[in-house]
């Protein structure tokens, strides 16, 4: 009795061990191991592919007078199989702008817009392609206006390149093969040689700021800014003292300022309710948001001069430059609002002590300061190198061609029939014999001779 009731207790607790076991398996039935999981990329009949063959997209200019980017390439259809019907074959370049903050949390018409450049039909109608590579060329003139690349705290802009090829099989379509590429596009800004000049007073005191700069910048590289200040000693006659002030503290920093609209989709745009009409034109709210690129903080570097009242002066140069990881966004103005700006903050901390006239090395802390800010309006913008406009090294188009060979006025061969003589070269004396006239009157009569057997 007790060895049978051990195994049967045994025999029940083995099975529900099992139980409990296969009520605790995890199965994956989307998930497939093996040879066919490696198969179903492979299985497409054709494959696309591009090769660009124009230089790399640069708006040279505003986007005022800029002439564009001439976007030019070929794009392959790879056919794998024999005879292959292709029912249609058409590419897209559109333009793709998404707001970080749209006007509608968690909408993707708010969010997202795209707005489409150009469409090829490269495909006019269905055709039967033998087995290998078909290339099909084509070209686009992005013009002046429309805005760069550009990743922002905001928004961020993109060009999208797309290509679909629809192959049949048996009159029956077949999945779609798709191709995608994003277009980098950038503009470049006109650099002038000779640097800007600022002058910046600070009332109440007599403290003058002259600063050299240049206007234009670029992502990489160091720039100088030259900075003098004057006016930094007064003579107080009354105590017979001079009053300084020393300069501490300077910072500078690259502020980037990004200001957009955020449009309304069709479904949100009744939400502005009271708003104006010229509100209602815009449909959307507007978006601006600031951020540092660049900065940095300095306690020394400038030279100063304190000798007496009249000459006292401080000057320094001051190199700045972005971040070495900075996220940027170069300057650019869309139609649609999007603006991108730039500009060099220096803030400088100057305190006041004062000494004797006759002894200048008993400085007195007075306990006064004061913080100096200037703003300096700088571009940003991407590196020209050595290419330029596709205009200017474009060839002559056939118009501009002028008629070739030339014809012969009237006037010419009226004198030309008269006194042949007069334009033949004369033979020399030596040959022959013959005199300069002789000469010629031979020559007269070869001519007229030729003329009566034609």
């Amino acid at each position: 009795m007790a060895d049978s009731r051990a195994s049967s207790f045994s025999s029940s607790s083995h099975k529900e061990r099992e139980d409990h076991h296969q009520h605790h398996r995890i199965s994956f039935p989307s998930m497939h191991f093996g040879r066919s999981s490696k198969e179903a990329p492979g299985s497409s009949p054709a494959a696309l592919h591009w090769k660009l063959e124009s230089p790399p997209l640069v708006m040279y200019g505003d986007h005022q007078t800029s002439s564009g980017a001439l976007l030019s390439g070929q794009l392959f259809l790879n056919v794998k199989e024999e005879d292959l019907e292709v029912a249609s074959l058409d590419a897209t370049l559109s333009i793709r702008v998404t707001q970080k903050r749209p006007f509608a949390n968690h909408c993707i018409d708010c969010t997202t817009q795209r707005t489409e450049l150009k469409r090829w039909e490269l495909l006019q109608h269905p055709l039967v392609m033998a087995k290998g590579e078909h290339s099909f060329p084509f070209s686009v003139l992005l013009q002046g206006h429309l805005p760069a690349s550009m990743d922002g705290p905001l928004v961020s802009i993109s060009y999208e390149f797309k290509a679909e090829a629809v192959p049949r099989s048996d009159h029956s379509a077949l999945a779609p093969i798709k191709f995608e590429k994003t277009v980098e596009v950038r503009r470049s800004l006109p650099t002038s040689e000779t640097p800007h000049h600022s002058v910046r007073v600070f009332p109440p005191t007599n403290i003058k700021a002259s600063a050299y700069y240049p206007h234009v910048i670029h992502p990489i590289g160091s720039y100088t800014l030259a900075l003098r200040l004057d006016g930094i000693a007064k003579l107080n006659s009354k105590v017979n003292t001079i009053e300084y002030w020393k300069l501490k503290k300077l910072t500078w920093k690259l502020e980037e300022t990004t200001k957009t609209i955020a449009p309304a989709c069709d479904r949100h745009s009744p939400r502005l309710g009271e708003a104006t009409d010229e509100q209602q034109s815009k449909k959307g709210v507007i978006r601006s948001e600031s951020r540092i690129i660049g900065e940095k903080t300095l306690f020394s570097g400038w030279k100063s001069n304190y000798t007496n009242a009249t000459d006292s002066l401080v000057e320094m140069e001051l190199d700045y430059s972005l971040a070495k990881n900075a996220r940027y966004a170069c300057d650019s103005r869309s139609r649609d609002g999007t603006e991108v700006t730039h500009q060099l903050v220096v803030e400088m901390v100057v305190s006041q002590e004062w000494a004797p006239v006759n002894r200048p090395s008993l400085v007195t802390h007075t306990g006064v300061g004061r913080i100096l800010r200037m703003h300096f309006g700088t571009v940003l913008t991407e590196r020209a190198g050595i290419g330029i406009s596709w205009d200017n090294e474009a060839p002559p188009i056939y118009q501009d061609v002028p008629p070739s060979p030339p014809a012969y006025s009237q006037e010419a061969i009226s004198f030309a029939e008269n006194s042949i003589a007069e334009l033949m070269t004369p033979l020399d004396g030596a040959h022959g014999g013959l005199s300069r006239s002789s000469t010629d009157m031979a020559i007269v009569g070869d001519l007229r001779e030729g003329a009566g057997g034609v």
